[in-house]
């Protein structure tokens, strides 16, 4: 095998080992997180295991053209690529008001426009194989409103209604588009939102990254639009549908009340 996957957010949890499991199945990798260390470190523990070649860019993508750095890069390595996952992007806790507008347009950059931006820069090479998939990563957060994860919520609602627009945009191309929807999972998500008050709370309903990568990347290769791991994550998710928003809202905004 000869074609190449590009991973964001791949120097830990669900991208590390979306990764690692497509080193396994053949794929090369193109590696794109901020810290140079641990992608120097993941794309040896790839080069040295399977019989694939990884290399990596350090880059913080939240800044202006970070984007079109890693687009241009990746048109450099290779003109084989089939694969693009877009993994990176965060969580801030707190109210609107009391949250930086900067800090929460920065998140906002990452989990939104990172996504587009890369997605239209690589959709021309995409459409070159004779198939290929984006998998973007959502949350179980885009089926409701989040109270004191507002932008976020909101963000990732989104990233799914994008994610399914552009799929059915590309429905008679060789580019199959899908949303992957996790609920907690253990991936130090909580820490980075400002969240360590509900660890104790997350730590009982996470998923492992490993397993939320491998339902993941199967629901992508069978070309599902929507990808919720867990049966407790799926039920939230449809109940949502059935319930009074307003209570919905009560409910998330007790679960993450500061």
């Amino acid at each position: 095998m000869n074609e190449y996957a590009l991973v964001t957010g791949a120097s830990k949890g669900i991208g590390r080992e979306i990764a690692l499991l497509l080193a396994r199945s053949g794929y090369h990798l193109l590696l794109v997180a901020r810290s140079e260390a641990e992608l120097q470190q993941l794309a040896k523990l790839i080069n040295e295991t399977y019989k694939v070649h990884a290399f990596y860019l350090p880059i913080d993508l939240s800044v202006e053209k970070a984007a079109d750095q890693v687009a241009n890069w990746c048109k450099k390595q290779t003109p084989a690529l089939s694969i693009l996952i877009n993994n990176a992007g965060y969580g801030l806790w707190g109210n609107f008001d009391q949250l930086t507008l900067a800090d929460q347009m920065n998140m906002l950059k990452l989990n939104i426009d990172v996504v587009l931006e890369l997605s239209h820069h690589l959709l021309p090479v995409l459409k070159q194989q004779k198939q290929a998939y984006i998998l973007n990563l959502s949350s179980t957060a885009a089926y409701q409103a989040v109270p004191t994860l507002s932008l976020y919520a909101a963000g990732k609602t989104f990233i799914l209604s994008y994610s399914r627009a552009l799929r059915y945009e590309l429905k008679d191309s060789t580019v199959s588009v899908s949303c992957l929807c996790p609920g907690p999972t253990a991936t130090g998500f909580s820490n980075r939102a400002g969240m360590d008050a509900l660890a104790d709370l997350a730590e009982k309903f996470n998923m492992s990254p490993e397993i939320v990568a491998e339902i993941g990347l199967k629901g992508m290769f069978n070309k599902k639009a929507e990808i919720i791991p867990g049966f407790l994550n799926k039920i939230s998710a449809f109940g949502t549908r059935l319930l009074p928003k307003f209570l919905i809202e009560r409910i998330t905004a007790r679960l993450y009340q500061q």
